[in-house]
């Protein structure tokens, strides 16, 4: 995959695109990440990228012409590969993992991340999705951006040393993900749950399941009627409720 990010302030990606998980899928040659300051495609003098908007208002605006010439030069860079061109924008539709895992189909994605009041409306007719990260407001959008880079590479085959790592994350199953355990097996009192060391694997994917049943109900409840529940999840769906109600 190659990842283009266009950005007024290319620095704030040195550390997070370069360390980790991403740092490593780059270094083995799984995934090519270009940023440019689209600053450098500005045809005035001054380098201006941005201007007031026409009507009047607060702030300034985004211009279109640095930001369609930048992509141009993308284009003519890589012809021949299709390109999801992705608007990081307040008003755009909210990431999530079925978005993810969208991204990590595709064999290019052009990141565009805004700052100021906002865009040229001409910039739209640009791309090919207008995404936010939430209900809020960033500064610019490359904290964006980066956010979405790391959901998306994380699942391109071959990132994660475990390729089941992706597959069982919480959202990738519709669930919150069970809770997990390590070594040591008593710490201050708290110890691991037997089922889960006495080898018993049809007994432990239960336990899991259920837990991350339980899990769900207690935290993310909306997520329940997304999904469609199997009879051995309605079962102990009916159980969760019971045992929580006990408590």
């Amino acid at each position: 995959m190659r990842i283009d990010v266009l950005t007024l302030f290319p620095k704030m990606f040195e550390g997070p695109l370069g360390e980790s998980i991403i740092g490593k899928a780059v270094e083995k040659d799984l995934l090519t990440i270009k940023v440019h300051n689209f600053r450098d495609y500005s045809d005035n003098k001054h380098k201006q990228v941005d201007d007031y908007p026409y009507g009047g208002g607060a702030g300034m605006l985004l211009k279109v012409q640095p930001i369609y010439d930048n992509l141009k030069a993308i284009e003519q860079g890589t012809p021949e590969t299709k390109k999801r061109v992705i608007l990081l924008d307040p008003a755009g539709k909210q990431f999530d993992q079925k978005m993810a895992e969208d991204f990590a189909a595709e064999d290019q994605l052009v990141f565009i991340c805004g700052h100021y009041e906002g865009y040229d409306e001409r910039i739209r007719s640009l791309v090919t999705d207008e995404v936010s990260l939430g209900d809020y407001v960033l500064t610019g959008g490359e904290l964006g951006a980066m956010v979405m880079i790391d959901a998306t590479v994380r699942l391109l085959p071959e990132v994660l040393g475990n390729q089941t790592s992706a597959k069982t994350d919480s959202y990738s199953t519709g669930l919150l993900e069970h809770p997990q355990y390590t070594r040591p097996a008593e710490f201050h009192g708290q110890v691991v749950p037997e089922v889960l060391m006495n080898g018993n694997h049809k007994l432990i994917e239960e336990w899991q399941l259920k837990e991350s049943l339980r899990r769900t109900y207690l935290r993310r409840p909306d997520l329940l009627a997304e999904i469609e529940l199997t009879p051995k999840m309605q079962q102990f769906l009916i159980e969760i409720k019971q045992e929580e109600n006990r408590n």
